[in-house]
């Protein structure tokens, strides 16, 4: 047993420090769909924003207690995406969110969860509040089936008992750092919970600690546009080449994907100075610091919409609209006038008028300078490629043929 133990575990430190690798297999991808459940676009404006002040107090869940490449699709649910997940033997299929904002996954908010002869219950009690939701019941271990081959005999898992702020959907696949699942169990342990990925990667089943992330634009309700791979990239996913940028250091960006960035309108009006913030999944809009917002809101010429809570510019206003630049230290990525714009064919869908001209671009709700001062939510994360590296330390970012598009 000692010379196999010895040469899984050189194994593994050596692909720790490796870069991430394809792995020589076929991808497996699941269906996906986009599902849109608002009933007003302003209950979205509301729910990023009480999510962004929950993550700025310490991490979505800490903050309860103390203040082989494989790809998956996903599903758009204009709150986050979703995926297909199987608990138990045999498997019974969760809708759950995917979520690079928390590390815990749980089950429960909406269908019951089932057990089977490989759900084994723990003695924890385990809690997480989100801001825009929350979940507590008990903590489980079980056999987690993400894709064909992609199997966790003995995942760590929520069963929920209790959840607000998750209807329509059954839970959380949480794939951010794994330090966020500390003080989610009670009685509190000093340890942090292995998410999928970490186990994924320490059983061998991927070969490299990161993962890939493609989201697509979309005008309708329901549509297959997602995909995750885990181990690796998907190069038919992006264009060029991936630019990252080392996690920042500033708190409490760093407790997430947080990177170091700043942003620009057209080519001279600094909108916002290079700070830190986070690349996350859970939240729709691009959100900025408030300071940040004003001067968005001045250069493009947009007023607040009282009805949807977001700005509203005219036609005259989009034709001068311009680019949004990032500038982050893996290089500039331009997110074009289209790509700030809601979706205009789904104006009534969530609230607003039709024929009129949203931008995706939002208020924090907090002024720069806190250690949390934008999220790149998934309005960005539609027009590239992203790439959550755990085992070295850092985001990409690369663009893809959605990029350009004029979709919205």
């Amino acid at each position: 047993m000692f010379p196999t133990t010895l040469l899984t575990t050189l194994l593994l430190a050596f692909s720790v420090a490796a870069n991430p690798v394809l792995v020589d297999r076929s991808t497996v991808t699941l269906p996906l769909s986009r599902r849109l459940n608002l009933t007003s676009i302003h209950n979205l404006v509301l729910h990023d924003q009480a999510r962004a002040k929950n993550l700025k107090l310490g991490g979505s869940g800490k903050s309860a207690n103390r203040r082989a490449v494989i790809s998956e699709p996903v599903q758009n649910q204009a709150v986050t995406y979703v995926a297909s997940i199987g608990v138990g033997s045999p498997a019974t299929t969760y809708s759950l969110l995917i979520d690079t904002g928390s590390s815990n996954t749980w089950v429960g908010a909406d269908k019951a969860y089932v057990k089977t002869s490989t759900s084994t219950q723990t003695t924890n009690k385990v809690a997480v509040t989100y801001g825009s939701g929350s979940f507590s019941g008990t903590e489980f271990t079980d056999q987690v089936t993400i894709a064909t081959g992609l199997v966790i005999p003995k995942q760590s898992i929520g069963v929920a008992t209790k959840s607000t702020g998750f209807d329509g959907v059954d839970g959380i696949l949480g794939i951010g750092p794994v330090d966020l699942t500390l003080d989610t169990l009670s009685p509190a342990t000093s340890s942090s919970i292995p998410t999928v990925t970490d186990n994924l990667f320490a059983n061998g089943v991927i070969s490299a600690h990161s993962i890939g992330i493609s989201f697509e634009p979309s005008i309708t309700g329901t549509d297959n546009n997602g995909e995750i791979t885990w181990g690796g990239t998907d190069s038919s996913k992006f264009t060029g080449t991936i630019g990252f940028s080392s996690l920042t250091t500033t708190s409490p960006a760093n407790e997430f994907w947080g990177i170091n960035q700043s942003i620009r309108y057209g080519t001279s009006t600094t909108i916002l100075a290079t700070t830190a913030g986070i690349v996350d999944t859970g939240t729709t809009l691009v959100l900025i610091a408030t300071n940040a917002f004003t001067k968005y809101k001045t250069a493009t010429g947009g007023v607040l919409d009282s009805t949807t809570g977001l700005l509203r510019i005219t036609a005259a206003q989009l034709t001068s609209l311009q680019s949004l630049f990032f500038v982050t230290p893996g290089g500039t990525f331009e997110l074009t006038a289209n790509g700030q714009l809601w979706p205009r064919a789904l104006n009534t869908d969530i609230g607003g008028v039709a024929g009129r001209i949203y931008l995706i671009v939002n208020d924090l709700g907090s002024n720069s300078g806190e250690g949390l001062d934008f999220i790149n939510g998934f309005g960005f994360l539609e027009r590239f490629y992203s790439v959550f590296d755990t085992a070295n330390n850092r985001v990409g970012f690369a663009t893809t043929p959605f990029t350009t598009a004029t979709t919205n």
